[in-house]
């Protein structure tokens, strides 16, 4: 009763709490999995717009005709007070560009062929700067960008995006160098916008990784599996679950968050409903444990007055004074009242079940007579030389012993053509040979279980109303037509039937028939119905003149079948 009321009262909260549980995780889930990608993107775009802003600023100093003019007069103009004037414009231009677009920080111009490589520098330049030392990121409208990568100001140390762009002379091979602003790149990749502890992974073009914030691979060939696993769109690593961005200008930014960190409101859901489902339980037990105390008593009345009717059927029972408990005394002490009758009736049914038994032992010694007077007739027979009278004898002892016998009612097919063998001579002599009889039975069904004496009804309808003028003939077929199905024939070569007379022999009856060609297949006809399940299984073909056919298709069963069936 506890466990029924344990189930009853935490079956559907169990039950709820599935639903819920998958509710809220998807919702969780999905919450956690948008705020990371929209995170994710948003830093995307403002990297993608950092780069179109930087593309478009390099434009200016590189493609721009009037600072290509004053470039070309800064080289080959030998006055220096001209010089000097072109110098100061371009730096003016550079001041300007970046006065007005604060997202650029370090610019100049570079010209690796110059004594002077670096030009026009608004802010002081690291010794020694070359773009090969670089890690390149991608090569977008004409422009080649490095990065992230320390910032080649030399009293800077902040991570930030370059672009080189050769300006467009001829004559000469100069370059235009820009970076971010000193805390833009910091800005763009941050952790405040996801809530949770993420790791940023910036690839290039190459599909190599050039940069990583708060988790570095153990080793480069670590490394390069990770880039390997982002290139291929994998969405977990080493108990990460990646989110990742590809830009259409030829990089790529992904963000890595621990599974444990991503689970973790999730985890802290489970712990709440976990806390939920004991105190549930608890609760169950203490209710279950009242309501235990509550029916145990009466219960206990209940089983003690059960216990004094069986020791004593004519005792009347005590109330309880609960309507439940009371009902079910009242319908005990009825049934008890009717088992009483019931065993009285089993008693007298015991009485007359002797005296059947004994009628018959009666029945039963008749035919047991009938065999010990044929076996006397037989021996005398012999004694006196009378062949034809001890084989007719002998014949009929085995028909009768076959069909008044004691062995099981399921025989193999090949005892019952053995028995009909039997049957035929046996008219044959009483009709002095007046027809003949052929029996054809296929080997593969002489094991198919039948019921005894199906056949040889059949055969003496054939005998008695199937004959003609002309001299009998009699066919029986016994074919396996598959593994599951036999067909067992009787054609006889008589007058012949009509529809009408076919269709009132396979018509339901009643009653059995009495006399005629009914009678027989009467009989045939239910054990088929019996035994197979349908007596559509026999058919009838007839014709005026011609003769008559009878055929059972049966299926082929196991003999324990038929025998309980």
């Amino acid at each position: 009763m506890i466990i029924y009321l344990l189930i009853g009262s935490l079956l559907p909260l169990l039950l709820l709490g599935l639903m819920t549980y998958y509710s809220t995780y998807s919702i969780l889930e999905n919450k956690i999995r948008s705020g990371i990608t929209s995170s994710l993107k948003q830093e995307a775009t403002g990297l993608e717009n950092t780069i179109d802003n930087m593309d478009f600023a390099s434009k200016q100093f590189s493609l721009d005709g009037r600072i290509l003019e004053t470039l070309d007069t800064y080289f080959t103009d030998s006055d220096s007070y001209e010089r000097a004037a072109a110098m100061s414009e371009i730096q003016n231009v550079i001041n300007t560009v970046n006065y007005t677009n604060p997202y650029l920080g370090l610019t100049f111009y570079y010209a690796p062929q110059e004594p002077d490589r670096i030009l026009f520098e608004n802010l002081s330049v690291k010794p020694r700067f070359s773009e090969t030392s670089l890690p390149p990121f991608t090569k977008y409208n004409g422009g080649i960008y490095y990065g992230p990568h320390p910032t080649m100001y030399g009293d800077g140390s902040n991570i930030v995006l370059s672009n080189l762009r050769r300006v467009n002379m001829s004559d000469r091979e100069i370059y235009v160098y820009l970076e971010t602003n000193f805390n833009l790149f910091r800005k763009l990749v941050s952790q405040e916008a996801y809530g949770i502890a993420v790791s940023h992974f910036l690839t290039n073009n190459e599909g190599e990784i050039t940069y990583t914030d708060n988790w570095e691979p153990a080793n480069p060939a670590d490394k390069s599996r990770l880039a390997e696993a982002i290139q291929t769109g994998a969405s977990r690593y080493k108990g990460y679950i990646l989110f990742s961005f590809p830009s259409a200008q030829g990089w790529e930014l992904t963000v890595a968050v621990k599974s444990a960190a991503f689970r973790g409101e999730i985890d802290r859901w489970l712990i709440r409903f976990g806390v939920l489902i004991a105190g549930a339980l608890i609760l169950s037990l203490l209710i279950a444990y009242a309501i235990w105390k509550m029916i145990y008593r009466p219960l206990r009345r209940v089983n003690q007055e059960i216990g004094y009717m069986r020791d004593n059927r004519s005792t009347a029972f005590r109330y309880t004074h609960i309507a439940e408990f009371d009902m079910l005394l009242r319908n005990f002490w009825e049934m008890r009242q009717h088992i009483g009758q019931l065993i009285e009736t089993v008693t007298l049914n015991e009485k007359n079940k002797s005296r059947l038994e004994i009628e018959k032992l009666l029945i039963q010694i008749n035919p047991h007579f009938l065999h010990n007077t044929l076996n006397s007739v037989q021996w005398l027979a012999r004694m006196n030389g009378q062949k034809e009278i001890d084989r007719l004898v002998t014949l009929l002892a085995k028909v009768l012993h076959y069909n008044l016998g004691k062995q099981s009612i399921i025989v193999p097919l090949s005892e019952e053509i053995e028995a009909l063998r039997n049957y035929v001579e046996l008219q044959q002599i009483r009709y002095d040979y007046e027809f003949e009889v052929r029996i054809e039975v296929d080997p593969a069904a002489e094991d198919v279980p039948i019921p005894r004496f199906l056949l040889q009804p059949l055969v003496e309808n054939a005998i008695y109303h199937g004959s003609s003028e002309r001299n009998g003939a009699i066919a029986i077929g016994v074919t396996r037509i598959s593994e599951g199905q036999a067909l067992l024939r009787v054609t006889d070569n008589g007058e012949g039937m009509n529809e009408e007379a076919i269709a009132a022999l396979l018509s339901p009856q009643d009653k059995p028939v009495k006399k005629g060609l009914g009678i027989g297949l009467h009989y045939v006809t239910q054990l088929v119905k019996k035994y197979f399940g349908s007596e559509r299984l026999l058919h009838i073909r007839s014709e005026a003149g011609v003769g008559t056919t009878i055929e059972i298709q049966i299926p082929i069963r196991a003999k324990e079948e038929l025998e309980n069936a």
